[in-house]
């Protein structure tokens, strides 16, 4: 049988490198050219540098600090306001996946933004199939697994922590 702690530290090593794969996509994806994982020409085209920075700090920002604070009380209870950070920025991050890519493309669509996203994301690897004028790209979908993922290990983290 495991040790407790070593199943604690197994936890905390996954749960900061979701973080951390969140924090890189957020910080690189409109950035790096990924080959056919992005079309960073096209988001240029599209997007002005200021929008393109705004958009990056916005999501990156309070990521990346959930990150640094998630490692530094590695394998403790978060204070409160960390917690919080963490579950309002992934909760955030959640609805805005909602709205910006599952309902559009499930449910509701959106011709506004169906036209965008294939514009910005023309070329762009999917294999889901298209519905509504749009398939979420693999590199978001990937992204919106991470984020869920995020919640889910903060739950369970909650939970751990409770229970001592």
């Amino acid at each position: 049988m495991a040790h407790p702690q070593a199943v604690s530290d197994s936890f905390e090593i996954l749960f900061l490198a979701l973080q951390g794969f969140v924090v890189a996509f957020l910080l690189l994806h409109d950035w790096i050219p990924l080959g056919r994982l992005n079309n960073v020409a096209a988001m240029r085209g599209e997007d002005s540098l200021a929008h393109r920075v705004f958009v990056t700090l916005l999501g990156a920002v309070p990521a990346a600090a959930g990150l640094y604070f998630s490692a530094r009380y590695f394998g403790q209870n978060h204070p409160h306001w960390l917690a919080m950070l963490l579950w309002i920025t992934y909760v955030l991050f959640f609805v805005g996946l909602l709205r910006a890519w599952w309902i559009p493309y499930l449910f509701v669509p959106d011709q506004r933004r169906a036209a965008r996203y294939q514009v910005i994301f023309a070329g762009t690897h999917s294999f889901l199939p298209r519905r509504n004028g749009m398939a979420p790209d693999t590199l978001h979908t990937a992204l919106h697994v991470a984020v869920v993922a995020v919640l889910v290990g903060l739950w369970l983290r909650d939970g751990m922590m409770m229970l001592g």
